[in-house]
């Protein structure tokens, strides 16, 4: 058989032209120390903070720390299966939270990944963990009331869409409750919320999840979940995968509130992360950027400008104090972040008064502007009652005898701290609240002994119900009281006190 060379040498042409390489640049580097959710790897030169950065047995991690010789990175996940010398690959993003409406409903780990025996979450969008909080030219000011259901915060302490409000007190006196409380009053309000429980113990999280769920507010909730169990660097994240989630609906041109359970806990993963990268510590143990870690954070709430849609993202964020201590560290940074705070007493909790919350600490800085008109109009006077009432009550128990004016504000003020208090989970519309405030500030309550009050409150909704419903309708419809609304509440009123005290 007689071979060709022109066959030949055109096989090895078609051949070569065939022939393709195809380069894959990676950048690794290796792990030179892991431990306690942390890695130093050597060789990544080029890494970005914040970057996500790829281990062996499909672990994640992000680089924190960029030094001159290495880089310190904190990991999602079991460092179990690490050891010296494995490889670590870039992956040239940023870190990302995956984001939208498929989440409402939804219990998830601060990267987005499902913990509710529910399926996969298909989300279609991701934004980066961290953003820019928005500038002074793209907000507007605080000017919408965000319900919270609670009398005693909506009469003096008003919360607005775009607000950050902090709720601050010492352990198991109510601080979680109130922030839940105002989750399932935004029922049927267009609000979506985002509860990020930080570093709290899975049983209490799955009472949270059971308790939205039997009022119907899982319809628009999303649930953040960090155990006590898992790794510091998750507790870390979690507010501000929390805060990316919100962010989606606001910059959408729809309201968010966002709930950060707590923050105290939240510094104390940041401080375990920073001292095991070595981080020069400051005052208590805590790092230099302490108090950027929550400004950075809560900064992100606001209320948009209308050329930007004018959605709204609300923030509660928690704060524990010790034995009452108001003037720690993380406490008063928090405080000066935020536009208010609400402070509960443990001497108010154990006495009855629930919630518990000290009018004379606890402030809200956007004021009336986050209330309805009709709210302003009943409540004015009500929060420096209450003060005085609170001042003239310590005066009273070292005088023997009182003046009949001194008497009557004491027994007004009784009354109207009876009034305030307010079952766990029983949320109240807005019209509801501003005719039982009238009720109580117009002195129809004055001859009222005080075990009845918690009767008279319920029958008194009832009444309303039955007999004046277009006054409540209209109170709802109209957010002010004219002169006619005025009168008929009056009216409404003076009626069902004949009722109730001839019974």
């Amino acid at each position: 058989m007689e071979v060709k060379a022109s066959e030949i040498s055109s096989v090895i042409k078609k051949e070569i032209e065939k022939f393709d390489i195809k380069t894959d640049f990676e950048e690794t580097g290796e792990i030179i120390q892991v431990g306690d959710g942390i890695a130093r790897v050597y060789g990544l030169e080029n890494v970005m903070a914040n970057e996500l950065v790829e281990f062996p047995q499909g672990v994640f991690g992000m680089a924190l720390n960029l030094e001159e010789d290495n880089v310190g990175c904190i990991l999602f996940g079991s460092e179990k299966y690490l050891k010296e010398g494995d490889v670590v690959k870039r992956t040239g993003k940023v870190m990302e939270i995956p984001v939208g409406e498929e989440l409402v409903g939804r219990v998830v780990n601060p990267l987005g990944q499902p913990l509710d025996g529910k399926g996969p979450v298909k989300t279609q969008n991701s934004l980066t963990m961290e953003r820019k909080a928005p500038g002074v030219i793209a907000r507007q000011p605080v000017k919408e009331p965000l319900q919270t259901g609670l009398k005693a915060i909506d009469s003096m302490i008003p919360i607005g869409r775009g607000q950050r409000e902090l709720i601050i007190g010492d352990r198991q006196i109510g601080k979680s409750t109130i922030a839940i409380d105002t989750i399932l009053n935004q029922k049927g309000q267009d609000v979506y919320c985002i509860y990020v429980a930080i570093g709290q113990k899975g049983s209490t999280i799955a009472k949270v999840v059971q308790t939205l769920e039997e009022h119907g507010a899982m319809e628009y909730t999303t649930v953040v979940m960090s155990a006590a169990n898992d790794p510091a660097p998750f507790t870390y994240i979690a507010p501000y995968s929390g805060a990316t989630m919100g962010e989606y609906f606001r910059d959408n041109g729809k309201h968010a509130l966002v709930v950060y359970d707590d923050l105290s806990k939240h510094a104390w993963a940041y401080r375990q992360v920073s001292l095991l990268l070595r981080r020069p510590p400051g005052r208590e143990a805590y790092p230099g950027d302490i108090f950027y870690l929550h400004s950075r954070l809560l900064e992100r709430a606001a209320k948009l400008s209308d050329d930007l849609g004018g959605g709204s993202l609300t923030a509660l964020p928690i704060v524990e104090t010790q034995a009452g201590d108001f003037s720690a560290y993380i406490p008063t940074n928090v405080v000066s972040i935020t536009d208010g705070q609400i402070y509960l007493e443990p001497d108010l909790f154990y006495g009855g008064v629930r919630p518990a919350i000290n009018i004379g600490l606890s402030v809200s800085r956007v004021g009336g502007n986050a209330q309805i008109k009709a709210m302003k109009q009943v409540a004015g006077q009500l929060r420096l009652d209450l003060a005085q009432y609170r001042e003239l009550e310590s005066f009273a128990k070292f005088s023997s005898e009182l003046d009949k004016s001194t008497q009557a504000q004491l027994v007004r003020g009784q009354k109207m701290v009876e009034l305030l208090k307010q079952n766990q989970n029983q949320t109240l519309s807005v019209e509801k609240q501003v005719s039982l405030i009238f009720l109580g500030t117009k002195g129809f309550l004055d001859e009222t002994p005080l075990k009845d009050l918690k009767r008279l409150e319920e029958e008194f909704f009832q009444y309303m119900e039955s007999k004046y419903p277009h006054i409540l309708k209209d109170i709802n419809e109209k957010k002010a009281l004219d002169d006619d609304l005025q009168a008929g509440l009056q009216g409404a009123c003076e009626d069902f006190m004949s009722v109730f005290s001839a019974e």
